[in-house]
Parts: C-alpha cells; structure tokens; sequence
C-alpha cells in the first residue's frame, strides 16, 4: 500500500467534496437529527461509493447519468417532505419520535449521500486517482477519510446552527434546501 497514493487522494478528494451537494446534505440532515446517527448513515454511503469507485473504476461513469439524477431526486424530494411534516419539540417531545432512533436517520442519511454521491466529481477523481496509482486499497483509503472527515464538519456545523437558529425554523429551511436539490437533480435527469 502506497502512503503516497493514500495521502495524495485524501488532499485531492477533500477539498473537492467541501462544496458538495452531499456535504450539504450532511449539515441539513444533521441539524435537524442527531449529529452522531447521520454521521454513522453518511460514513456508511461515503464507503460503499468509494469501494465501487475503487472496484469498479472508470465503469461507474458509464452507467445511465438520468436514472442516478432521477433516483437522487426523488430521494432529495422525499428528504424535503419528511423535514416539512416533521413535527419539532414545539409540537410534541422529539424524544419520542421513531425518526429520532437511529435506524430511520442513519437509513435516511445513507440513502441521501450514496445516491448523490453517483456520478459525483469525487466519485470520479477516486475511480481515476485508482486507476492511476494502480493502489485502490490505498486511494480507497485516502478517498474515505477525506469523505469522512468533510461530513464530520458538515454534521458539526449541522450540529451547532441548532443553538443559533429556532428548530422550527432551521427545519422549514433545510426542507426547502432539500428540495431545491431535489429540483436541480430532477433537472439533471431531464437534461442527462
């Protein structure tokens, strides 16, 4: 395993994911749940995608662009649905919640980042990074923790808006967010 292969992926993928759609999905997702569940569900979808990057190669990219765009749509969509009726500790207690348990938030979190995350700018620089250093298991390494590494920000950022912004109002707001992406995938699909 090369250090160098690792290390060069992992400043390569990091700054390149920060911007991401999925990190922002992160930060949405984490300031309406607990951090530590979306986190777990994030981490989860960021190490399949690298491990299909890895394996896989440059064939990810082949696969139909508008069926992954319409699929991250409707997951968007359906994120921004569940954050709109969500119910916040004003309604009644959150602790109560079956969305709060970790299941449904670590599922959720999962499917949100492993469907946004095809086709992805990442998702394409680690399957190349791979194929160049001829090292998947090394690339596959720096590619996960770069990924892991900008989701803990995201949901730590996520995290800490819960303590400047009304809940109320931070979820009206993510479930808006989420379905402008959901909107612009949607357009993607149309356009792929």
């Amino acid at each position: 395993m090369s250090l160098t292969a690792a290390l060069t992926t992992f400043a390569t993928i990091l700054p390149s994911e920060l911007p991401d759609k999925t990190i922002l999905a992160c930060l949405i997702l984490s300031s309406r749940y607990r951090a530590s569940y979306v986190w777990v569900g994030a981490a989860a979808g960021f190490l399949v995608q690298v491990v299909l990057s890895t394996a896989v190669g440059g064939a990810l990219s082949l696969l139909p662009h508008r069926w992954i765009y319409a699929a991250t749509a409707v997951a968007f969509c359906v994120g921004a649905v569940m954050l709109w009726r969500q119910k916040t500790e004003d309604d009644e207690d959150a602790s109560r919640d079956v969305r709060q348990s970790f299941w449904p938030v670590a599922g959720t979190s999962f499917a949100v980042i492993f469907l946004a995350e095809f086709g992805d700018l990442t998702q394409i620089a680690t399957a190349s990074l791979a194929a160049e250093f001829h090292d998947p298991v090394a690339v596959g390494i720096g590619a996960t923790a770069a990924l892991w590494v900008a989701a803990g920000l995201a949901v730590l950022v996520g995290w800490k808006l819960l303590r400047l912004i009304n809940l109320k109002w931070l979820t009206r707001i993510a479930a808006v967010i989420m379905a402008i992406l959901a909107a612009t995938s949607a357009y993607a699909a149309a356009t792929a």
